[in-house]
């Protein structure tokens, strides 16, 4: 019996067109990780901005309502090293579609409806700029001395 001496090409190894078809290959999927990564981060970096936005909104929009006694008025500032900027503003409201006997009679009360608005502003992605606005409705003495 004769012994065959094993194919030449099967032992050879990867050819060079293996190798960099291999290679593409690794060189697109490592392409497309560091896309999704870098749109993770970028939306990492959105949430946190509208995190600390709304932080702020919340914080003044509470500082407003709590002021005693309630009166009509608008404030502004910025946080967070000026990065953010808010106006709030305290104005007396009547709710929309109100009966006009209603609202007349009202007047004689000694306390009144104030709606209570914080809008914030912050830098977004693309140097554009970002609103966010809460607003709440308060009751209060109608003339605070």
């Amino acid at each position: 019996m004769t012994m065959q001496p094993p194919d030449r090409r099967a032992a050879a190894g990867f050819s060079l067109l293996e190798v960099l078809v291999a290679f593409v290959i690794l060189a697109l999927v490592v392409t497309a990780l560091f896309r999704l990564y870098g749109g993770a981060m970028n939306n990492a970096s959105a949430a946190d901005a509208w995190t600390r936005a709304l932080l702020v909104a919340q914080s003044r929009l509470e500082l407003a309502a709590a002021a005693d006694p309630l009166r009509e008025r608008t404030d502004s500032g910025s946080d967070d090293g000026g990065a953010i900027t808010w106006t709030s503003t305290v104005a007396a409201w009547v709710p929309p579609g109100a009966d006009p006997d209603l609202v007349q009679a009202s007047q004689t009360m000694a306390t009144r409806l104030y709606r209570i608005s914080i809008v914030v502003e912050f830098p977004g992605a693309g140097n554009h700029t970002r609103r966010l606005s809460l607003s709440t409705v308060r009751i209060g003495a109608r003339n605070p001395a």
